[in-house]
């Protein structure tokens, strides 16, 4: 139970840091949910999450997240947010309730398949490479991604609820602040356009960024360092 309380300790202090920022932004703090990303961590850890009242978690690997979460009880709501590969789209059609991380029309249509074959609808996000960091996956342009969209939005078992991306790697606020207006804005636009009814989530942040994406509109934030610590090198 140790662990549990360390946990619910950060989970308050990361919660305080969210509200100050929603205020900071003359937003409503209830409008920002909150994941905690495991990767790295062991079952162990979601499951002090959970008695610490999480619910809402994310993981970047297929494999790890099937050997994780594939035997836990129900009640938790588990998203990909790293690359998905299409031969892994059988397996994430089966164990999570969003892929925040589409970045090509391929990968969605194999998806679909996959979730067609389950009788199921998926919720997606669909990612930007807004940092123009080669390292980094997403669409590399609003151009891409809309083109992308046009075929995604056509895919019966797939429900495109918003957009993804990852802050760049830089003590620059102002280059932060860029990245993620740039989502925002297109974020925006394409809500205004009309067209896709359960659009209205904008995954944004990690622990060392969250409070400048929600300066600038984030709904979702993915945080792991600060409710955790650090991960063990391997």
């Amino acid at each position: 139970m140790e662990m549990v309380g360390t946990i619910t300790s950060a989970i308050a202090a990361v919660r305080d840091r969210i509200s100050a920022a929603a205020q900071r932004a003359g937003r409503d703090p209830s409008g920002i949910r909150l994941m905690a990303v495991t990767k790295g961590f062991p079952q162990q850890v979601v499951l002090d999450a959970r008695a610490a009242g999480l619910s809402l978690f994310g993981e970047n690997r297929v494999q790890e997240a099937e050997q994780k979460y594939l035997d836990l009880p129900g009640g938790l709501e588990l998203h990909l947010i790293g690359h998905l590969q299409r031969n892994k789209a059988r397996a994430a059609s089966g164990l999570f309730a969003c892929v925040q991380s589409i970045d090509r029309a391929e990968t969605a249509e194999a998806l679909h398949a996959k979730c067609e074959e389950r009788g199921r609808t998926m919720d997606i996000l669909l990612e930007l490479n807004t940092s123009g960091e080669p390292t980094k996956s997403g669409f590399l342009s609003r151009r891409e991604l809309l083109a992308g969209l046009e075929s995604i939005g056509r895919l019966a078992s797939l429900r495109v609820r918003g957009l993804m991306t990852v802050g760049p790697l830089s003590e620059d606020r102002e280059r932060i602040h860029s990245s993620f207006a740039m989502l925002r804005s297109v974020f925006e636009e394409l809500r205004a356009g009309g067209g896709l009814p359960f659009f209205d989530t904008l995954s944004m942040g990690m622990s060392s960024d969250f409070e400048i994406a929600i300066e600038e509109g984030a709904t979702l934030v993915r945080v792991g360092t600060a409710l955790f610590g650090h991960r063990e090198q391997k």
